[in-house]
C-alpha cells in the first residue's frame, strides 16, 4: 500500500511541473515561439505548438498513470533533449547567468533520472494502468 501511495505522489509531483508548462506554451504560443527562435531552433512556431502539446497531454497522461512506462521514457528523453537545447552553455561571459543554466541544465538531467525510476517501477495500482492490469 506505501508503494502505490508514493508512485501516485511522484506522479503528482512530476505531472505538477508539465501539465501548467504545457499550458503556459499554447497559452502564449508568440511568446513561446519567440523563446524557441531565440534559441535558434527551426521553424520555432512548429516546435512551440508541439513542445506545448507533448507537455500538456504527457503530463496528464503521468498524472493519471496510463501507459506510464512508455511516456516517461518519453518525458525522460525530452527532459535531456530540453535541457542541452535550452541550457547547455548558456550564459556567456556572466558568471551567475552561467551558473545558473548549469544547474537548470542539471534539474532537467535529475527530472529525467525520475522518470526513468517511474518508468522501471510503473504507475502503480492506483492508475489507469493499474485498473486494466486488474481486469
Amino acid at each position: 500500500m506505501p508503494c502505490n501511495a508514493l508512485l501516485l505522489l511522484s506522479r503528482l509531483l512530476l505531472a505538477a511541473l508539465f501539465v501548467p508548462s504545457g499550458f503556459q506554451a499554447l497559452s502564449d504560443i508568440a511568446g513561446t515561439t519567440s523563446y524557441f527562435a531565440g534559441l535558434g531552433l527551426p521553424l520555432p512556431t512548429l516546435a512551440a505548438w508541439g513542445t506545448g502539446l507533448f507537455e500538456l497531454i504527457a503530463g496528464l497522461l503521468i498524472l493519471v498513470g496510463f501507459q506510464t512506462r512508455i511516456i516517461a521514457l518519453l518525458l525522460a528523453a525530452f527532459c535531456i533533449v530540453a535541457g542541452f537545447t535550452g541550457h547547455y552553455g548558456q550564459g556567456g561571459d556572466d558568471a551567475m547567468l552561467a551558473f545558473l543554466h548549469q544547474q537548470m541544465l542539471m534539474k532537467d538531467i535529475a527530472i529525467a533520472g525520475g522518470f526513468v525510476a517511474l518508468a522501471m517501477a510503473g504507475a502503480g495500482a492506483w492508475s489507469a494502468d493499474g485498473r486494466v492490469a486488474a481486469t
